[in-house]
Protein backbone atom coordinates (compact mmCIF):
# COMPACT_ATOMS: atom_id res chain seq x y z
CA UNK A 1 0.00 0.00 0.00
CA UNK A 2 2.99 2.01 0.02
CA UNK A 3 2.93 3.02 -3.59
CA UNK A 4 0.55 5.12 -5.86
CA UNK A 5 0.99 2.48 -9.02
CA UNK A 6 -2.58 1.22 -10.05
CA UNK A 7 -4.06 -1.83 -7.82
CA UNK A 8 -5.34 -5.45 -9.13
CA UNK A 9 -8.61 -6.44 -8.49
CA UNK A 10 -7.64 -8.66 -6.28
CA UNK A 11 -5.08 -6.23 -4.61
CA UNK A 12 -8.23 -3.74 -4.39
CA UNK A 13 -10.26 -5.76 -2.51
CA UNK A 14 -8.08 -7.01 -0.23
CA UNK A 15 -6.74 -3.71 0.71
CA UNK A 16 -10.35 -2.70 1.16
CA UNK A 17 -10.99 -5.30 2.78
CA UNK A 18 -8.59 -3.92 5.51
CA UNK A 19 -9.01 -0.46 5.61
CA UNK A 20 -12.85 -0.83 6.20
CA UNK A 21 -11.59 -2.10 9.37
CA UNK A 22 -8.53 -0.12 9.90
CA UNK A 23 -9.05 2.05 12.71
CA UNK A 24 -9.36 -1.24 15.35
CA UNK A 25 -6.19 -2.82 13.52
CA UNK A 26 -2.79 -2.77 15.29
CA UNK A 27 -1.29 -1.25 12.50
CA UNK A 28 -2.42 1.92 13.16
CA UNK A 29 -1.08 2.39 15.99
CA UNK A 30 2.13 1.65 14.76
CA UNK A 31 2.00 3.83 12.04
CA UNK A 32 1.09 6.77 13.94
CA UNK A 33 3.96 6.05 16.56
CA UNK A 34 6.18 6.60 13.73
CA UNK A 35 4.80 9.41 11.89
CA UNK A 36 4.35 11.67 15.16
CA UNK A 37 6.14 12.16 17.77
CA UNK A 38 4.58 10.74 21.38
CA UNK A 39 3.17 13.54 23.07
CA UNK A 40 1.25 14.16 19.80
CA UNK A 41 -1.11 10.94 19.70
CA UNK A 42 -0.86 10.28 23.71
CA UNK A 43 -2.91 9.14 25.42
CA UNK A 44 -4.90 7.62 22.45
CA UNK A 45 -8.67 7.43 22.73
CA UNK A 46 -10.83 4.12 21.61
CA UNK A 47 -12.25 5.80 18.43
CA UNK A 48 -11.75 7.22 16.25
CA UNK A 49 -8.50 5.77 15.98
CA UNK A 50 -7.53 6.06 12.40
CA UNK A 51 -9.39 5.39 9.33
CA UNK A 52 -8.89 3.40 6.27
CA UNK A 53 -9.61 7.09 4.35
CA UNK A 54 -6.92 8.41 6.73
CA UNK A 55 -4.08 5.68 5.47
CA UNK A 56 -5.02 6.10 1.66
CA UNK A 57 -4.77 9.76 1.98
CA UNK A 58 -1.46 9.16 4.39
CA UNK A 59 0.23 7.09 2.03
CA UNK A 60 -0.98 8.92 -1.12
CA UNK A 61 -2.94 6.00 -2.79
CA UNK A 62 -4.75 8.27 -5.27
CA UNK A 63 -7.01 4.96 -6.46
CA UNK A 64 -8.05 3.89 -2.71
CA UNK A 65 -8.93 7.19 -1.55
CA UNK A 66 -11.22 7.34 -5.11
CA UNK A 67 -12.81 3.99 -3.85
CA UNK A 68 -13.31 4.58 -0.58
CA UNK A 69 -14.78 8.30 -1.29
CA UNK A 70 -17.63 5.95 -3.62
CA UNK A 71 -18.10 3.90 -0.69
CA UNK A 72 -21.04 4.05 2.17
CA UNK A 73 -19.92 4.47 6.11
CA UNK A 74 -17.10 6.30 5.26
CA UNK A 75 -17.21 10.35 6.53
CA UNK A 76 -14.96 12.37 4.47
CA UNK A 77 -13.94 14.82 6.66
CA UNK A 78 -13.70 12.89 9.93
CA UNK A 79 -10.44 13.43 12.59
CA UNK A 80 -8.83 10.95 13.76
CA UNK A 81 -7.14 10.50 17.30
CA UNK A 82 -5.00 13.41 16.98
CA UNK A 83 -7.88 15.43 14.86
CA UNK A 84 -6.19 14.85 11.42
CA UNK A 85 -8.26 14.61 8.56
CA UNK A 86 -7.91 12.74 5.60
CA UNK A 87 -6.89 15.76 3.95
CA UNK A 88 -4.78 17.11 6.53
CA UNK A 89 -2.22 13.48 6.14
CA UNK A 90 -2.68 14.16 2.64
CA UNK A 91 -1.18 17.48 2.74
CA UNK A 92 1.18 16.86 5.47
CA UNK A 93 2.74 13.85 2.89
CA UNK A 94 2.59 16.25 -0.12
CA UNK A 95 0.19 13.87 -1.98
CA UNK A 96 -0.82 16.55 -4.41
CA UNK A 97 -3.75 13.93 -6.37
CA UNK A 98 -5.17 12.75 -3.21
CA UNK A 99 -4.88 17.00 -2.06
CA UNK A 100 -6.60 17.92 -5.23
CA UNK A 101 -9.44 14.94 -5.21
CA UNK A 102 -10.67 15.87 -1.53
CA UNK A 103 -10.65 19.67 -2.34
CA UNK A 104 -12.97 19.08 -5.08
CA UNK A 105 -15.46 17.93 -2.39
CA UNK A 106 -18.07 20.40 -0.54
CA UNK A 107 -18.16 17.93 2.58
CA UNK A 108 -14.36 18.89 3.19
CA UNK A 109 -12.88 21.66 5.03
CA UNK A 110 -9.49 22.71 3.65
CA UNK A 111 -8.98 24.69 6.42
CA UNK A 112 -9.66 22.58 9.92
CA UNK A 113 -7.30 22.18 12.41
CA UNK A 114 -5.71 19.27 14.09
CA UNK A 115 -5.44 18.95 18.03
CA UNK A 116 -2.32 21.15 17.85
CA UNK A 117 -4.55 23.79 15.49
CA UNK A 118 -2.79 23.14 12.57
CA UNK A 119 -4.16 23.22 9.45
CA UNK A 120 -3.58 21.07 5.95
CA UNK A 121 -1.71 24.68 4.94
CA UNK A 122 0.86 24.99 7.81
CA UNK A 123 1.06 20.80 7.54
CA UNK A 124 2.01 21.16 4.04
CA UNK A 125 4.47 24.63 4.63
CA UNK A 126 6.26 22.39 7.59
CA UNK A 127 7.19 19.66 5.59
CA UNK A 128 8.07 22.33 2.07
CA UNK A 129 5.67 20.46 -0.14
CA UNK A 130 5.00 23.36 -2.76
CA UNK A 131 2.60 21.98 -4.97
CA UNK A 132 0.03 21.42 -2.24
CA UNK A 133 0.81 24.82 -0.65
CA UNK A 134 -0.38 26.20 -3.70
CA UNK A 135 -3.38 24.07 -4.34
CA UNK A 136 -4.67 24.87 -1.08
CA UNK A 137 -3.95 29.16 -1.49
CA UNK A 138 -5.92 28.68 -4.65
CA UNK A 139 -8.84 28.37 -2.32
CA UNK A 140 -10.36 31.06 -1.39
CA UNK A 141 -11.67 29.65 2.17
CA UNK A 142 -7.96 28.65 3.46
CA UNK A 143 -6.51 31.38 5.81
CA UNK A 144 -2.67 31.91 4.93
CA UNK A 145 -2.16 33.25 8.72
CA UNK A 146 -3.95 31.24 10.52
CA UNK A 147 -1.61 29.81 13.58
CA UNK A 148 -1.25 26.98 15.13
CA UNK A 149 -1.22 26.88 18.96
CA UNK A 150 2.19 28.15 19.23
CA UNK A 151 1.06 30.91 17.14
CA UNK A 152 3.43 29.76 13.98
CA UNK A 153 1.38 30.35 10.97
CA UNK A 154 2.35 28.67 7.79
CA UNK A 155 5.55 31.28 6.79
CA UNK A 156 6.43 30.47 10.43
CA UNK A 157 6.95 27.41 9.95
CA UNK A 158 8.52 27.46 6.30
CA UNK A 159 10.79 30.17 7.76
CA UNK A 160 12.17 27.34 10.57
CA UNK A 161 12.39 24.86 8.27
CA UNK A 162 14.25 26.58 5.27
CA UNK A 163 11.40 25.64 2.31
CA UNK A 164 12.69 28.70 0.71
CA UNK A 165 9.91 27.53 -2.71
CA UNK A 166 7.23 27.87 0.01
CA UNK A 167 8.33 31.10 1.51
CA UNK A 168 8.22 32.36 -2.06
CA UNK A 169 4.45 31.15 -2.86
CA UNK A 170 3.46 32.49 0.71
CA UNK A 171 5.43 36.08 0.47
CA UNK A 172 3.83 36.76 -3.13
CA UNK A 173 0.18 36.52 -1.36
CA UNK A 174 -0.76 40.39 -0.44
CA UNK A 175 -2.34 38.96 2.64
CA UNK A 176 0.57 37.15 3.98
CA UNK A 177 1.51 38.98 7.75
CA UNK A 178 5.76 39.02 7.14
CA UNK A 179 5.58 39.75 10.62
CA UNK A 180 4.13 37.54 12.36
CA UNK A 181 5.24 36.66 15.84
CA UNK A 182 4.56 33.02 17.49
CA UNK A 183 4.40 32.25 21.13
CA UNK A 184 8.14 33.35 21.61
CA UNK A 185 7.30 36.41 20.12
CA UNK A 186 10.53 35.71 17.24
CA UNK A 187 9.19 37.01 13.30
CA UNK A 188 9.60 34.36 10.63
CA UNK A 189 12.79 36.22 9.82
CA UNK A 190 13.88 36.00 13.28
CA UNK A 191 13.47 32.05 13.01
CA UNK A 192 14.96 31.75 9.69
CA UNK A 193 18.22 34.13 11.45
CA UNK A 194 18.39 31.37 14.08
CA UNK A 195 18.10 28.31 12.24
CA UNK A 196 20.95 30.03 9.35
CA UNK A 197 18.00 29.80 6.15
CA UNK A 198 20.39 32.64 4.22
CA UNK A 199 18.18 31.66 1.36
CA UNK A 200 14.78 32.34 3.27
CA UNK A 201 16.23 35.67 5.00
CA UNK A 202 17.33 37.01 1.92
CA UNK A 203 13.42 36.71 0.73
CA UNK A 204 12.04 38.33 3.49
CA UNK A 205 14.57 40.93 3.72
CA UNK A 206 13.64 41.95 -0.11
CA UNK A 207 10.14 42.79 1.54
CA UNK A 208 9.90 46.38 2.19
CA UNK A 209 7.48 45.61 4.53
CA UNK A 210 9.26 43.00 7.15
CA UNK A 211 11.12 44.15 10.05
CA UNK A 212 14.49 43.54 10.57
CA UNK A 213 15.12 44.48 14.44
CA UNK A 214 11.80 42.75 15.40
CA UNK A 215 12.61 41.35 19.44
CA UNK A 216 11.67 38.49 20.32
CA UNK A 217 10.68 37.35 24.08
CA UNK A 218 14.06 37.24 25.13
CA UNK A 219 14.38 40.61 23.64
CA UNK A 220 16.66 39.03 20.72
CA UNK A 221 16.79 40.37 16.91
CA UNK A 222 17.33 38.89 14.06
CA UNK A 223 20.91 39.46 14.38
CA UNK A 224 21.02 38.82 17.64
CA UNK A 225 20.03 35.05 16.75
CA UNK A 226 22.21 34.83 13.61
CA UNK A 227 25.37 35.64 15.70
CA UNK A 228 24.12 32.76 18.79
CA UNK A 229 24.49 30.56 15.55
CA UNK A 230 27.34 31.25 14.01
CA UNK A 231 25.60 31.99 10.73
CA UNK A 232 27.52 33.94 9.00
CA UNK A 233 26.07 34.55 5.84
CA UNK A 234 22.97 35.58 7.75
CA UNK A 235 25.04 38.22 10.14
CA UNK A 236 26.25 39.46 6.83
CA UNK A 237 22.78 39.88 5.00
CA UNK A 238 21.75 41.72 7.71
CA UNK A 239 24.73 43.99 8.36
CA UNK A 240 24.10 45.31 4.77
CA UNK A 241 20.72 46.76 6.58
CA UNK A 242 21.36 50.30 7.53
CA UNK A 243 18.36 50.08 9.62
CA UNK A 244 19.87 46.72 11.46
CA UNK A 245 21.29 47.74 15.01
CA UNK A 246 24.40 46.02 15.57
CA UNK A 247 23.99 46.54 19.17
CA UNK A 248 20.81 45.68 20.48
CA UNK A 249 20.77 43.89 23.56
CA UNK A 250 18.90 41.21 24.95
CA UNK A 251 17.54 40.62 28.70
CA UNK A 252 20.33 39.63 29.74
CA UNK A 253 22.04 42.69 28.34
CA UNK A 254 23.66 40.65 25.91
CA UNK A 255 24.43 42.43 22.06
CA UNK A 256 25.39 40.27 19.20
CA UNK A 257 29.43 40.35 19.69
CA UNK A 258 28.85 39.22 22.98
CA UNK A 259 27.18 36.54 21.92
CA UNK A 260 29.39 35.66 19.08
CA UNK A 261 32.15 36.01 21.82
CA UNK A 262 30.98 33.61 24.41
CA UNK A 263 30.28 30.87 21.49
CA UNK A 264 33.41 31.07 19.59
CA UNK A 265 32.01 32.10 16.45
CA UNK A 266 35.14 33.88 14.91
CA UNK A 267 33.47 34.50 11.48
CA UNK A 268 30.67 36.16 13.03
CA UNK A 269 32.47 38.49 15.29
CA UNK A 270 35.22 39.60 12.38
CA UNK A 271 32.03 41.09 10.83
CA UNK A 272 30.80 42.73 14.09
CA UNK A 273 34.10 44.45 14.28
CA UNK A 274 34.84 45.80 10.95
CA UNK A 275 31.60 47.72 11.67
CA UNK A 276 32.89 51.36 13.27
CA UNK A 277 29.31 51.22 14.94
CA UNK A 278 30.14 48.28 17.34
CA UNK A 279 30.83 48.92 21.16
CA UNK A 280 33.59 46.08 21.53
CA UNK A 281 33.12 46.89 25.29
CA UNK A 282 29.61 46.60 25.79
CA UNK A 283 28.63 44.16 29.16
CA UNK A 284 26.16 41.76 30.11
CA UNK A 285 24.31 41.44 32.79
CA UNK A 286 27.95 39.92 34.62
CA UNK A 287 29.16 43.46 33.81
CA UNK A 288 31.34 40.71 31.57
CA UNK A 289 32.40 42.49 28.54
CA UNK A 290 32.87 40.15 24.88
CA UNK A 291 36.42 39.86 25.69
CA UNK A 292 35.62 38.61 29.16
CA UNK A 293 33.19 36.14 27.37
CA UNK A 294 35.94 35.13 25.20
CA UNK A 295 38.35 35.03 27.53
CA UNK A 296 36.27 33.22 30.44
CA UNK A 297 35.89 30.05 27.66
CA UNK A 298 38.82 30.05 26.22
CA UNK A 299 38.52 31.11 22.46
CA UNK A 300 41.93 32.51 21.75
CA UNK A 301 40.88 33.37 17.98
CA UNK A 302 38.54 35.57 19.62
CA UNK A 303 40.19 37.06 21.90
CA UNK A 304 42.75 38.03 19.19
CA UNK A 305 40.31 39.37 17.10
CA UNK A 306 39.19 41.92 20.00
CA UNK A 307 42.90 42.54 21.24
CA UNK A 308 43.15 44.13 17.66
CA UNK A 309 40.90 46.47 18.08
CA UNK A 310 42.44 49.95 20.01
CA UNK A 311 39.44 50.36 22.23
CA UNK A 312 39.04 47.09 23.77
CA UNK A 313 39.14 47.75 27.15
CA UNK A 314 41.70 44.61 28.62
CA UNK A 315 41.01 45.47 32.59
CA UNK A 316 37.26 45.58 32.76
CA UNK A 317 36.22 43.87 35.57
CA UNK A 318 32.49 41.80 35.82
CA UNK A 319 30.37 41.78 38.15
CA UNK A 320 32.56 40.18 40.55
CA UNK A 321 35.53 42.73 39.82
CA UNK A 322 36.93 39.83 37.98
CA UNK A 323 39.11 40.71 34.99
CA UNK A 324 39.23 38.91 30.95
CA UNK A 325 42.67 37.67 32.44
CA UNK A 326 41.41 36.82 36.07
CA UNK A 327 38.47 34.40 33.94
CA UNK A 328 40.74 32.89 31.93
CA UNK A 329 43.42 32.05 34.56
CA UNK A 330 40.80 30.60 37.17
CA UNK A 331 39.40 28.51 33.72
CA UNK A 332 42.77 27.39 33.09
CA UNK A 333 43.20 28.98 29.64
CA UNK A 334 46.84 28.79 28.93
CA UNK A 335 46.52 30.21 25.32
CA UNK A 336 44.36 32.86 26.22
CA UNK A 337 46.61 34.19 29.51
CA UNK A 338 49.36 34.30 27.25
CA UNK A 339 47.45 36.64 24.76
CA UNK A 340 46.80 38.87 27.75
CA UNK A 341 50.31 39.01 29.18
CA UNK A 342 51.36 40.23 25.60
CA UNK A 343 50.17 43.37 26.44
CA UNK A 344 51.42 46.07 28.61
CA UNK A 345 48.15 47.42 29.57
CA UNK A 346 47.37 44.31 31.18
CA UNK A 347 47.01 44.48 35.04
CA UNK A 348 48.27 40.86 36.01
CA UNK A 349 47.39 41.86 39.71
CA UNK A 350 44.11 43.19 40.43
CA UNK A 351 42.04 41.60 42.56
CA UNK A 352 38.57 40.49 42.61
CA UNK A 353 35.60 40.71 45.30
CA UNK A 354 36.93 38.17 47.43
CA UNK A 355 40.65 39.91 47.16
CA UNK A 356 42.14 37.19 44.87
CA UNK A 357 44.57 38.07 42.04
CA UNK A 358 44.92 35.80 38.51
CA UNK A 359 47.95 34.53 40.59
CA UNK A 360 46.36 33.31 43.32
CA UNK A 361 43.41 31.84 41.63
CA UNK A 362 45.96 29.79 39.12
CA UNK A 363 47.86 28.51 42.06
CA UNK A 364 44.59 27.42 44.24
CA UNK A 365 43.20 25.34 40.94
CA UNK A 366 46.63 23.57 40.34
CA UNK A 367 47.35 25.86 37.00
CA UNK A 368 50.99 25.32 36.75
CA UNK A 369 51.92 26.71 33.40
CA UNK A 370 49.89 30.00 34.19
CA UNK A 371 51.68 30.18 37.02
CA UNK A 372 54.53 30.30 35.45
CA UNK A 373 53.33 32.52 33.02
CA UNK A 374 52.45 34.82 35.67
CA UNK A 375 55.39 34.99 37.39
CA UNK A 376 57.28 35.43 34.45
CA UNK A 377 55.94 39.04 34.48
CA UNK A 378 58.19 41.42 36.48
CA UNK A 379 55.17 43.61 37.89
CA UNK A 380 53.40 40.44 39.25
CA UNK A 381 52.56 40.37 43.06
CA UNK A 382 53.25 36.99 44.78
CA UNK A 383 49.61 36.10 46.48
CA UNK A 384 49.43 36.18 50.45
CA UNK A 385 46.09 34.07 49.99
CA UNK A 386 44.35 30.81 48.05
CA UNK A 387 40.74 31.47 48.11
CA UNK A 388 38.11 29.71 46.67
CA UNK A 389 36.22 31.04 43.86
CA UNK A 390 33.05 29.78 42.32
CA UNK A 391 32.27 31.24 38.95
Amino acid sequence: MHTNRDLSDSARALALVLLNQYQEHISAVSLLDQALPPSYIRPIPTSPLFSGLHCASFFGIVELVTVLLNAKGHEVDQQDCVGRTPLTWGAWNGHEGVVKILLEREDVDPDRPDKNNRTPLVCAAMEGHGGVVQSLLERGDVDPNRPDKDREGPLGWAAIEGHEGVVKLLLERGDVDPNHPDVYDRTPLGNAALKGHEGVVRLLLGRGDVDPNHADINDRTPLGCAAIGGHERVVKLLLERGDVDPNHPDKDQTGPLGWAAFHGHGGVVKLLLERGDVDPNHPDVCDRTPLGDAALKGHEGVVKLLLERENVDLNHPDIDLRTPLGCAAIEGHEGVVQLLLERDDVDPNRPDKYGATPLSYATTEGHGRIVELLQARKSIETPDTQLPHPL
